[in-house]
C-alpha cells in the first residue's frame, strides 16, 4: 500500500465522517440493509455504497442508514428495509446498485413505492394512493 499524504489522509477522514453522518442519531426515515453472509455474497456492499452516494448527492441528511444479519429472504437477497413517515414499512429484494438509488428517489424523496422490487409488504387495506 502506498503512503498517503497528511492532506489525503485528512480527506479520507472528512469524506469517512459524511458517511458515518448517515449513520447515527436521529433520523425521520431509516433504511436497513440485510448485510449477512448471503446478502454480502449477493451485492449488498455496493447498494449501500450506492445509498450513501444518493443521499449524499440529494444532501437528504434525514434519513438514516444502518445494516444487520440476514433478514431470512436469501432467495431475494440483497434485502434492504425502508421505514419512511407515513408511509408503511417495506422490505426490497434484488436491491442492486440501480435500485438502490431508484428506492432514494422515488421511497424517500418522491414517497412513492418501488413496487417491482417489494418482497414482503403489509396488508393492502392499509395502503392509500
Amino acid at each position: 500500500m502506498a503512503k498517503m499524504t497528511l492532506e489525503e489522509l485528512r480527506n479520507l477522514r472528512n469524506s469517512k465522517k459524511k458517511e458515518m453522518t448517515q449513520r447515527d442519531g436521529e433520523k425521520s426515515a431509516q433504511i436497513v440493509i440485510g448485510m449477512g453472509t448471503c446478502g454480502i455474497a449477493a451485492g449488498a456492499k455496493d447498494a449501500f455504497d450506492a445509498f450513501l452516494d444518493e443521499l449524499n448527492s440529494h444532501e437528504i441528511k434525514d434519513t438514516r442508514i444502518t445494516q444487520t444479519g440476514c433478514m431470512g429472504l436469501c432467495f431475494s437477497e440483497p434485502t434492504v428495509e425502508v421505514a419512511v413517515p407515513d408511509m408503511p414499512r417495506v422490505i426490497y429484494g434484488n436491491v442492486d446498485a440501480e435500485v438502490a438509488r431508484r428506492i432514494v428517489r422515488e421511497h424517500i424523496i418522491e414517497k412513492k413505492l418501488v413496487s417491482d422490487h417489494i418482497f414482503d409488504k403489509p396488508a393492502a387495506d392499509i395502503i392509500t394512493d
